[in-house]
């Protein structure tokens, strides 16, 4: 559990830089734009890393409380949601400007889904980490007014809509040889 943890400090930790952004200004100054991008990269690469391994290898699967029916339920059209949000994140889409930030509603679906599908310690510890990020990094993004200009097409859409689908469809295919739990009738 040691590793997962330190692997969210890492991971999580760097990509919440944004939401101070004196601090991330003053890395950037210290640093240059250049060795605080490869410096963030490096940072986020092995923090993944630890996330991975540390989940994999702790075998804290204790339970905190039981799943929720309806969260299992439900999952597969949430992660189809996800998926979506997180390939209009992107690209010039009616999604994107809708919403300002899919890519972190799209993190906070699939985060509280699989918290409330699982109930066990490690399976807590990663997704409310994740939720808790991305409730933390929407809430600065709105504040600071994070968001870009541009015109949206149609095309995007489709693409985010087709490209979102269809890799939902291929993780949750293979789920099961991926992470150990079929999720779907038609899981591998």
């Amino acid at each position: 559990m040691t590793l997962l943890v330190l692997g969210l400090i890492l991971f999580l930790g760097s990509h919440l830089l944004p939401t101070a952004p004196p601090l991330r200004l003053n890395l950037v100054g210290q640093l240059g734009e250049r060795r605080y991008k490869g410096l963030f990269a490096l940072v986020s690469f092995l923090g993944l890393a630890l996330i991975i391994a540390g989940f994999a290898l702790s075998g804290d699967t204790g339970r905190l409380f039981a799943p929720w029916p309806a969260a299992i339920a439900i999952a597969p059209y949430a992660m189809v949601v996800s998926f979506i949000l997180f390939a209009a994140a992107n690209m010039r889409t009616h999604i994107r400007q809708t919403l300002r930030h899919p890519m972190l509603l799209g993190l906070m679906i699939w985060s509280l889904v699989h918290l409330l599908a699982n109930g066990d310690r490690k399976g807590t510890v990663l997704f409310a980490a994740f939720f808790v990020y991305a409730v933390v990094d929407l809430a600065s993004a709105v504040h600071r007014g994070a968001t870009k200009s541009f015109v949206p097409t149609a095309k995007h859409d489709v693409i985010a809509i087709v490209a979102g689908t269809l890799i939902a469809l291929l993780v949750m295919t293979f789920h099961r040889t991926l992470f150990g739990v079929a999720v779907v009738p038609f899981g591998r």
